[in-house]
């Protein structure tokens, strides 16, 4: 179990260096002048890639983590498990919600301010911290 422990732990953190930077690549997005086509292109074309490679990574997290849950099965985890899935849900979606404002800016829609896209770029930290916290202390 030891090491389906440790490349969950693996997975996820790639999977979330990818949420990290993503939206930073949104941010640069929503502040390309209009008449700027190669950089927005570029920038595109890293986005796009980028989103692959972290779904890529999030699979083996998603599994791994699902192994290790089915472990638990047997006894009681505590409420921490509980909440640690949820966040777990808001990550995915969170991940998801990437591809669809990627899908946006391919498709010239974007309505959104670079602030907001630097807003949005701190919620995987938050979802991050909270996890390790639950993990690791175990509060309820």
């Amino acid at each position: 179990m030891l090491w389906i422990k440790a490349f969950h732990i693996v997975f996820v953190a790639s999977w979330f260096a990818g949420l990290f930077y993503l939206p930073r690549i949104f941010v640069n997005l929503a502040m390309v002048p209009a008449d700027s086509h190669a950089e927005r292109e570029r920038l595109l074309l890293m986005a796009r890639k980028l989103y692959r490679f972290t779904s890529l990574l999030m699979l083996p997290a998603l599994g791994l983590g699902l192994w290790l849950w089915i472990g638990y099965w047997g006894s009681y985890a505590g409420g921490w498990l509980h909440a640690k899935l949820f966040l777990v849900v808001l990550a995915v979606g969170y991940h998801h919600m990437c591809r669809a404002l990627l899908r946006r800016f391919e498709q010239f829609a974007n309505q959104r301010s670079h602030r907001w896209f630097r807003v949005f770029n701190e919620v995987p930290v938050l979802l991050l911290i909270a996890v390790v916290v639950l993990v690791v202390v175990k509060p309820f």
